[in-house]
């Protein structure tokens, strides 16, 4: 089943709720990266989410950036996204091995440990809006929660979970994120948080096998939940060879007569997919000769 997101309301508009099931998203980032179970289990965790947050930006152009600059064997985590659900990211170090946390799980909060979560949109103005936090757990669902209530005042409640299979391979992965609008009234905020203190964690959700629809119908029950739309989500990198030739024209003509005098190719990763892109001494020159224009 390919990735999708579903948005919904609830109780006359009071609560706006988004669910997402990402297995796809991040099994393609596993591969395209090889990390190891914890760090899968990170940075799938903020690729869903980044989805999730992408689908609730305005306009076609705008773009997300969630970053996570951490003191754990980690590093830190980049996602981006678009208002259409594309998500990338990547971690600093894909292969920390840990062992497991005291509940027995992927000792994510471990990995991460102390750090910050930036948040930055960029919605096409002079600058980007940025966000930042504290991490709370390293859990990144409860960082993000705080996240929402500190710097938008936006009461939310976060759910993230990734699981794998034995043979590394992820067997699960989504999320969930549902708000209070402004307006909310206290019998409805009562009788949600009451459905959520019955949720044991969205992993047991998602090993149920529950679709989005599913998790929101049990966030949601009693509270007259109406799907508004559902959209598809992928991992999608924008990268070709054309932009890295951008890239290597732009750091100026001085930097590319010293990598034709090495008289080697010189190979340019990008972080986002890990895609390896190839420049013979031959296509250096013509990019310098770009270069002199």
């Amino acid at each position: 089943m390919s990735d999708y997101i579903v948005r919904a309301t609830a109780a006359d508009a009071q609560i706006r709720a988004f669910a997402i099931t990402s297995k796809n998203i991040v099994e393609t980032a596993r591969k395209a990266h090889q990390t190891s179970p914890v760090v899968t289990a990170a940075l799938g965790r903020l690729l869903s989410a980044g989805a999730m947050m992408g689908s609730m930006l305005k306009s076609e152009s705008d773009l997300l950036t969630l970053q996570i600059n951490a003191s754990g064997p980690i590093q830190g985590l980049t996602v981006t996204a678009d208002a259409k659900a594309n998500v990338k990211g990547y971690a600093i170090v894909p292969d920390v091995m840990l062992p497991p946390n005291a509940q027995g799980k992927l000792d994510v909060g471990g990995a991460l440990g102390l750090g910050i979560l930036n948040v930055i949109k960029d919605l096409g103005l002079k600058e980007p809006y940025c966000g930042q936090t504290v991490l709370q757990t390293g859990e990144i669902a409860e960082d993000l929660t705080y996240y929402f209530a500190t710097s938008e005042q936006v009461p939310s409640s976060v759910g993230l979970g990734v699981l794998m299979e034995k043979d590394n391979t992820v067997k699960q992965a989504g999320g969930f994120i549902v708000q209070l609008m402004p307006f909310a009234e206290e019998e409805v905020i009562a009788k949600l948080e009451e459905n959520l203190a019955q949720i044991r964690s969205v992993t047991s959700l998602l090993d149920e096998g529950k679709s989005p629809e599913q998790i929101l119908q049990v966030l949601l029950d009693g509270l007259d939940m109406e799907i508004v739309d559902k959209m598809p989500a992928q991992f999608y990198c924008n990268c070709d060879k054309h932009r890295i030739e951008k890239a290597i024209i732009s750091i100026g003509a001085k930097d590319i007569q010293e990598m034709i005098d090495d008289g080697k190719e010189i190979e340019v990763n990008c972080h986002f997919c890990n895609t390896n892109y190839k420049f013979s001494v031959e296509e250096l020159k013509d990019l310098m000769k770009q270069c002199k224009r």
